[in-house]
């Protein structure tokens, strides 16, 4: 007996892509150039006592220094964005801002192309944050910049304890950033979202490593060219610090982002746009395999950099064109 054919694959949803010149920020973003160490100590006095003088003779802070990398945090939160309030218990991940401003500011214009180029804002705009660690960093810098609302999600209660800290302390994020925990580690949207909710855009730094002892190798490597200047001293642990969720889980960056793109499938209709950071190159290909399976409409690849570090930001949606037009004129207009 004859077989019938065999159906085709479908093909993976077309790519936009966008690369920025090599260390060069997104224009918005307002970490451009040298830092102003006094205008920095004015805003957060502590500072003061972590800046040293670099090999180059230009003030810097130790960034082997966990401490002083959260109090640089702080004082750049308290200029930049009017946090006065910010801290994080010991051994928790201090991202470095620059970059998460930038990821922020490229999901705003990735709004904007579809709303005739004007990025929109305030509260009408809902973000979900996967991920939102006790730093809570985009929640704030994103309320900051467009005043959108955002829902930080995490697995750890102690680290939505110490975000929820943040948001309490400052009182103009009242109303504006809601924490919940997801009751499930191996899950990413199930039994996350309520059935009315509705978000513009999700965003997620996923934990890269696939082990503890990967993560503690990489660390002790990026720490050891920190300190190369002193072979003598004593290196942190962890690159930045970091709890077990934070850095790594089951099969790393590529099983995480597995994960998400099967999920996204299943809450399609409460999404307009999702989003993750992949600090892999290699998995921006497996991630768009995973998203035609899963019917993605449509993906972009938006380039990032800071300094010699290269990412990418892979956003994707099950709306088409149409589909999205009417979100728009539904929700922000």
């Amino acid at each position: 007996m004859p077989q019938p054919p065999k159906r085709p694959r479908k093909p993976a949803p077309a790519a936009v892509k966008s690369t920025p010149s090599k260390g060069e920020l997104h224009p918005r973003n307002r970490h451009q150039g040298r830092y102003d160490f006094p205008a920095l100590i004015k805003a957060s006095p502590e500072l003061g006592e972590f800046v040293i003088t670099n090999p180059y003779g230009k003030p810097s802070i130790d960034f082997a220094n966990p401490a002083a990398v959260k109090v640089f945090n702080r004082a750049l939160l308290a200029q930049y964005y009017g946090i006065r309030h910010w801290d994080i218990p010991d051994g928790y991940l201090c991202p470095p801002i620059p970059g998460r401003a930038d990821y922020l500011h490229n999901l705003a214009d990735l709004l904007a192309t579809d709303n005739d180029a004007q990025i929109p804002q305030g509260a009408r705009v809902h973000a979900l944050d996967i991920g939102v660690g006790a730093n809570c960093i985009y929640p704030l810098i994103g309320h900051c910049e467009y005043g959108w609302h955002f829902l930080g999600a995490d697995i750890a209660a102690a680290a939505l304890d110490s975000a929820r800290a943040i948001v309490d302390a400052n009182a103009q994020l009242s109303g504006a950033i809601e924490l919940r925990l997801q009751p499930h580690a191996e899950q990413i949207f199930a039994d996350l979202l309520h059935s009315d909710e509705r978000f513009d855009l999700t965003l997620c730094n996923p934990p890269f490593h696939t082990s503890a002892a990967e993560a503690s190798s990489g660390s002790t490597r990026k720490w050891r060219n920190l300190g190369k200047l002193d072979p003598k001293r004593k290196l942190p642990v962890l690159n930045f610090g970091g709890q077990a969720a934070e850095l790594w889980c089951p099969g790393g960056e590529a099983g995480f982002l597995k994960r998400m793109a099967s999920e996204s499938a299943q809450v399609a209709k409460q999404v307009l746009w999702f989003s993750s950071l992949v600090s892999k190159g290699s998995n921006v290909e497996l991630l768009q395999g995973w998203l035609a399976r899963a019917g993605a409409a449509e993906v972009r690849i938006l380039g990032m950099s800071q300094g010699q570090k290269q990412s990418r930001l892979v956003a994707w949606t099950f709306k088409d064109a149409p589909a999205r037009s009417a979100w728009r004129d539904s929700r922000w207009r």
